[in-house]
This record gives structure tokens, sequence and C-alpha cells, in this order.
């Protein structure tokens, strides 16, 4: 695994988030005594590198395996755990850290947008600024822009049907060409893939049902055809200008993936009460039995703190 030399963890983060890749936060939550970094001390890992450091050594080697293990596993998580860095770790720090490992799964869609017309062109930059990954699509070279918005991948000059056709499975389409025979082609394509999560063409009420038609003469089943919306847009959100439909568009996707989102597996993470008590019980540990690597006097002035603490407890009472 190499270090990454992104100038600081956030960074690291947010190339994450753009491009849709896991990671982990690694936080020192708590440090007790002698550690090699403070509470708060964060680290970035991912499948291949990681950045930011939480004091090198021992510590460090089991945090990256450990992190890596929940990379491995099939949902978002978090987990806390204890690391006392006496002899068991091979670190003479002699303190403790509690380390709190959190796991992100970026779901980034991949959506396809066929058309570089009028409502294409407001909805482009639109969806661009959502968490998904835009591929924009026209098979005219002079009809697509020059410069499109950051995070868009153009295809121009192409074989719209075959682009459609090599999209990733779960792949959103939003037709909206120049022609219909072509908004046909690629609405068939979509359905006739089979594994498609949005197939949606732009249109009237009177082209949706030419459309349907069509498709159940070809074979089309009606649950399938059930899949196909067109109009293309939210329920509800009118309008007729190319901004009006974008909105509707963007909307209809958003409402798509967040019911998606929902039903991922998640696992939940450790409770506030239980990140506390396992903090209070490490840092008891600590006191109660100090590292063996610590001198005689500062093993008796960890065993004079804690009769302190004890009294001062008494004494609330």
């Amino acid at each position: 695994m190499s270090l990454s030399t992104t100038s600081h963890w956030s960074d690291h983060v947010a190339r994450c988030e753009r491009q849709g890749r896991a990671y982990v936060i690694v936080t020192i939550l708590g440090a007790r005594g002698s550690t090699p970094r403070n509470s708060g001390t964060k680290m970035i890992v991912e499948g291949d590198c990681f950045s930011g450091t939480i004091g090198g050594g021992e510590l460090e080697h089991r945090a990256l395996r450990r992190a890596r293990e929940l990379l491995l596993s099939a949902t978002d998580e978090q987990a806390l755990e204890n690391y006392p860095l006496g002899e068991k770790l091979g670190q003479c720090c002699g303190g403790s850290a509690s380390l709190l490992f959190e796991v992100f799964r970026p779901v980034r869609p991949e959506v396809f947008l066929f058309g570089a017309g009028h409502v294409g062109r407001a909805l482009a930059p639109l969806l661009s600024t959502l968490p998904l990954r835009l591929s924009w699509v026209d098979e005219r070279r002079d009809e697509m822009p020059e410069n499109v918005p950051d995070g868009i991948t153009a295809h121009r000059d192409c074989d719209a049907v075959a682009v459609l056709r090599g999209a990733p499975a779960g792949s959103y389409f939003l037709i909206m060409t120049h022609q219909h025979p072509l908004d046909y082609a690629l609405a068939e394509a979509a359905l006739l893939r089979g594994d498609a999560a949005f197939i949606g063409v732009i249109g009237s009420q009177s082209k949706a049902r030419r459309f349907r038609l069509r498709l159940a003469h070809r074979g089309i089943p009606a649950e399938q055809l059930a899949d196909l919306h067109c109009p293309i847009g939210m329920p509800g959100v009118a309008g007729k200008t190319p901004a009006e439909i974008a909105v509707a568009v963007a909307a209809q996707v958003i409402n798509r993936y967040q019911a998606s989102l929902e039903s991922l597996s998640t696992a939940p993470g450790p409770s506030w009460k239980a990140m506390c008590d396992e903090l209070a019980a490490a840092g008891q540990a600590a006191l109660l039995d100090p590292p063996s690597d610590l001198s005689q006097s500062a093993r008796r002035d960890a065993g004079n703190r804690s009769l302190n603490d004890t009294g001062k407890e008494s004494d609330s009472r």
C-alpha cells in the first residue's frame, strides 16, 4: 500500500468522492498517556493507498490492516477499537489510543444522457452537480458543446445505440435525441437489456402510446414496458421550457437514486453510550494496569492518580 502525497486528508476524501471510490477515515478518538499523535488526528485509507499518519509503527500498521478488512466488507459501518502502546504492539510509548474506523462507500449511479438539444443542454450542467457519473451522448459532432462541464464524459460523432449497449448494468438512460426513430431504437435497446435502473424518454402522451404499441408488437412484455417513463420527468413538476423540463427530469433521477440508497445494506456503528463506555474502560485499564515498560516511579504515579480519581468520585457523591 502506497502513501499518497495528497496535501491534506480532506483533499483525499474529496478525490475519493469524485471518483466514487470507497475509503475509511481512521481517527484517534482518544489518546491517553504517551502516544505518537494526539486525539483528532486522521488517516484516510482506500484500496491501494493512504494519506496522513497516526504515528507510524505497529499501531499504524494494524490500523491499515483493520481498515483494509473493513473495505472488503459489503456494508458501510463504523468500528471503535483500543490499542495499548506497550509490549503487545512492540511500542514503548506506554500510552493507549482508541481508534474510530468509519467506512464510506460513495454510491454514484451511471447516467447516460442521449441528446444535446435544448433540453439536453439545460439538463447536462444540472446533472453534473449531482453525485453521479454522467455520460453525454450525441451522434452529431457539431451539436455537442466543445467545452462540457467538469465531471461529464462526452461522446460525440458516435453510435448512440452502441454506447447504450456498452453501458454498465444498473445505468440510468435519459433519452431526448433529435429524432423519434433514434429515441425509439434507444428505448428498445434499453428495455431489451433488462438491467437498467431507469429508462426515460422525452415526448408527449401520444408519442408514449405509439412507442408502447410498437414495443409490445416487438414482443416486449407488459411488465417491462412499465419500466419505460414517457413522458420523462417528475410527476407534478409542470412546465414546457427546456429549463423547466430539465428540473423535472433531474428531480425524477434524484428521487430514483435516493430510493435505491435507502435499500442498501448498512451496519450500525457503535452508539454514543457504547463509545463513551469503551473509552472510559480503556482509560481505567491504562491507570490500573500500567504497561510493563514504565519505570517504578511512573507506576507509582499512575496508582496515585487512580486513587485520587476514586477519592474525587466519592467526594462528589
